[in-house]
C-alpha cells in the first residue's frame, strides 16, 4: 500500500545542497499534512499560464458555490509559465514563501522528491477524510494520482484514460467486435487492410502515441507494477517479457497497420485521418473528446464513435480493468498554511469542482460529479461512465522515465517501427540510458 505520510527526512537528492537544507528548515518533521496548520491571509492558488480553465473555474467556485468559503479566505491567485513551475516552487520554499495551493513538479511531490521529503506538501487523502470529503475523488482518480506521485499528494483537476477509438461502422462493416486479446487485435489488422482499410492512425512525428503500444503490450504482459520495476531496478527493459513489447509494436508496422508515412504524421493530421473515416482505429487519450466532439472535425458521426481498453496479452498478468490514465500537472497544498480555512476551501473544491468544470467547460476530472448536468455528449458521457467503473489504473510507458531517457525513447520508436533498430537495440538503448541517470 502507498504511504499515505510525507514526513520523510530530507536526502541529498534533487536540488542543491544548500536548496535541500533550506527546505529541511522550514519543514522537516514539523510540517503538518492534515490541515493542522494555521492559515494564511488569503488562499493563495499558483496556477501555470497555459491552464486558463483551472483558473476560472476555481473563480467561478469562489463567486457561487465556494462563497461562503471565499469570504472567509479570499482567492488569490498567482501565476507562472510552465516550464519555470520547478523554479518558480523551489525559490518560493527555500524563502518559506509557498502558495495554499500551488503547481509543482512531478518529480518534487515524490516521496523522495524535494518537497515530498521535506514535509511539504499535503497529504489530501488524510485532509479530506478528516474533513469528511474524501468520497469526492474517484477511486481511479486516486489509483492514478497515487502511481505518479507516489501518494495523493495532487489533486485531478483534469482526469484522461488512454485507450483504442474506433470506428463502429467499419467495424461493422468488416464483421469485427472489439478485440478482447492482442493476437486478436492483430487478425483485426489484418482483416481491416483486406477490406481496403487502414488500421490504426499513429502520428510517428510524435513518439509517444508509438511508444504508449509499447507501453501498453508491456503493462499487460507483466502486470500493472512493470515500469515501477524497471525504475527500482527490479527487472530490465530487456528481459523477454518487456522485449515483447517492441516486438509487438515493430510487427504491426511491419504489417502495415499504420499506413504509409506514418513517420511524418502529425497528432492533428492523425485525429484528422480517424475522424474522416480513412483510419478505423486510433490509440489515443481521451483529451482527444474535444476533438471528437466537434461537428466540423468529426465526419463519421457520434454515434460511430467507440472507445475500448489495449486488450489483454494472452497469459500476462496485466488487465484490460487498468486503464493507462493521468491527472494533469500535480496541485499540491502547503501544509505549513492548511488550518480551517485552507482545509474549509480544499473541501468545497472536492465537493463541487466535477460538476462546476464539466457544466462549464466540458471538462472530465478525478472529481465526483455530485449534481445533474445535461447536454453531455454520448462520448463524453461513454467517458465518464468508465471513469467511475475503475477501481485501478496504470501509468504510461515514460511515466517514470528521466528525461533523457524519456525523449530517448520517442527519438528511438521510428528506428524500431521502419526496421532500422530491432527490438533488442531499442531497449538495451533506452535501459542503458535509465541506468545512467539513476
Amino acid at each position: 500500500m502507498v504511504s499515505r505520510r510525507n514526513r520523510r527526512k530530507p536526502t541529498a537528492a534533487g536540488l542543491a545542497l544548500v536548496t535541500v537544507v533550506t527546505l529541511s528548515a522550514c519543514g522537516g518533521d514539523d510540517a503538518t499534512d492534515g490541515g493542522a496548520g494555521g492559515d494564511p491571509e488569503a488562499f493563495t492558488v499558483l496556477t501555470a499560464n497555459e491552464n486558463a480553465t483551472l483558473e476560472a473555474q476555481l473563480t467561478a467556485l469562489a463567486e457561487n458555490q465556494c462563497k461562503a468559503e471565499n469570504e472567509a479566505l479570499p482567492m488569490e491567485h498567482q501565476k507562472t509559465a510552465q516550464a519555470d513551475t520547478v523554479q518558480k516552487v523551489t525559490l518560493l520554499a527555500s524563502q518559506d514563501s509557498l502558495p495554499a495551493h500551488f503547481i509543482a513538479g512531478t518529480a518534487m511531490v515524490r516521496p523522495d522528491g524535494d518537497l515530498g521529503a521535506a514535509g511539504k506538501v499535503v497529504d489530501y487523502e488524510e485532509l479530506l477524510t478528516e474533513a469528511g470529503a474524501w468520497d469526492n475523488i474517484l477511486p481511479a482518480a486516486a489509483s492514478t494520482v497515487e502511481h505518479i506521485y507516489g501518494g495523493m499528494v495532487s489533486l485531478p483537476y483534469q482526469y484522461n484514460l488512454e485507450g483504442i477509438w474506433y470506428n463502429k461502422a467499419i467495424f461493422a462493416e468488416v464483421g469485427l467486435s472489439e478485440p478482447q486479446t492482442f493476437d486478436q487485435l492483430l487478425a483485426a489488422g489484418e482483416e481491416l487492410l483486406a477490406a481496403g482499410h487502414q488500421p490504426f492512425a499513429q502520428a510517428g512525428a510524435a513518439g509517444w502515441p508509438l511508444t504508449r503500444i509499447i507501453g501498453m503490450y508491456i503493462f499487460r504482459n507483466v502486470g500493472p507494477d512493470a515500469m515501477e520495476k524497471i525504475r527500482d531496478g527490479e527487472a530490465s527493459l530487456t528481459d523477454p517479457e518487456y522485449l515483447a513489447g517492441a516486438e509487438a509494436l515493430q510487427q504491426m508496422a511491419e504489417s502495415g497497420f499504420f499506413g504509409e508515412g506514418f513517420i511524418s504524421l502529425e497528432p492533428d493530421a492523425a485525429t484528422a485521418a480517424f475522424l474522416s473515416g480513412r483510419a478505423a482505429m486510433k490509440y489515443d487519450g481521451t483529451w482527444a473528446l474535444s476533438n471528437i466532439n466537434d461537428e466540423e472535425q468529426n465526419q463519421i458521426g457520434l454515434e460511430n464513435v467507440g472507445f475500448m481498453p489495449f486488450p489483454d496479452v494472452e497469459g500476462g498478468a496485466g488487465s484490460v480493468d487498468q486503464w493507462p490514465a493521468n491527472a494533469g500537472a500535480a496541485m499540491a497544498a502547503n501544509p505549513d498554511t492548511a488550518g480551517p480555512k485552507v482545509t474549509a476551501w480544499l473541501e468545497c473544491i472536492a465537493e463541487n469542482y466535477g460538476e462546476q468544470a464539466l457544466s462549464d467547460a466540458g471538462v472530465l476530472s478525478g472529481f465526483r460529479v455530485n449534481g445533474e448536468v445535461t447536454d453531455i455528449p454520448e462520448t463524453t458521457k461513454l467517458v465518464q461512465e468508465k471513469i467511475a467503473e475503475i477501481d485501478e489504473t496504470v501509468a504510461w510507458f515514460e511515466a517514470l522515465f528521466d528525461a533523457k531517457s524519456n525523449s530517448l525513447a520517442s527519438t528511438n520508436v521510428t528506428l524500431l517501427t521502419t526496421g532500422q533498430m530491432t527490438p533488442e537495440q531499442y531497449m538495451t538503448e533506452l535501459q542503458a540510458s535509465i541506468d545512467a541517470a539513476r
